[in-house]
């Protein structure tokens, strides 16, 4: 990373993936019982888990693939085919089951306990999302490069906060074909970034294809 033009676009991205604003309808289905104070400690517990998982893996993602044997190209392709996946569902204005599914979502309110599991995870920080924290956490030239991508971390999960906080407002204010309108927007932008990280990923495992060019 060199340019702040470079921590914009990563932050942007980190912000799509994440989604703060898809997670709200879930939030409020999940939560539809709870009291207004009990949905307030939920939103907290949701935000603070996204942060500690995404900041965790900006520190320990490296290790983790080398403990594996998995080379950062490989890592990087697979992790935009996840990301073109969720882009897909989200073009369709429908959940992922990369995210959560069913089973997950059903479990969860049974044992009502629904802010970590799986609001924090894996609905916000769920693969796509540690998936490319781990890949800009590799990129880091510099110490400055790894604080910048923490402060991303750090506005993603705030603005998860924000967003869960205000889910009813959001809800009235755009109802549900203009969060799905929103969502497609968001989906769009994402299936490119799913596809950057797949070509990235292929240029360094298959050098002769960007030789080619």
């Amino acid at each position: 990373m060199q340019d702040w033009g470079i921590y914009a676009h990563n932050a942007a991205s980190l912000f799509v993936i994440a989604n703060p604003l898809g997670a709200t309808s879930l939030f409020m289905s999940l939560t539809n019982r709870q009291t207004g104070e009990q949905r307030i400690r939920t939103a907290r517990v949701t935000a603070t888990t996204v942060a500690i998982v995404l900041i965790t893996a900006v520190f320990v993602g490296d290790a983790l693939l080398r403990f594996f044997g998995i080379r950062m190209a490989s890592f990087r392709a697979g992790g935009g085919i996840l990301i073109l996946l969720m882009a897909i569902a989200m073009l369709q204005a429908r959940p992922s089951p990369i995210h959560h599914t069913t089973e997950e979502t059903e479990e969860a309110e049974m044992k009502g306990g629904v802010a970590v599991v799986p609001l924090g995870i894996p609905l916000v920080a769920g693969p796509g999302a540690i998936s490319t924290v781990i890949i800009y956490a590799d990129q880091a030239a510099t110490w400055l490069d790894t604080v910048f991508l923490v402060l991303t971390v750090l506005f993603v999960a705030g603005s998860v906060w924000i967003a869960l906080r205000l889910s009813d407002r959001v809800r009235n204010i755009l109802g549900t074909t203009g969060i799905n309108i929103v969502t497609r927007l968001l989906g769009l932008i994402l299936a490119a970034v799913g596809v950057e990280f797949i070509a990235d990923g292929l240029a360094q495992l298959l050098p002769g294809l960007a030789s080619r060019q």
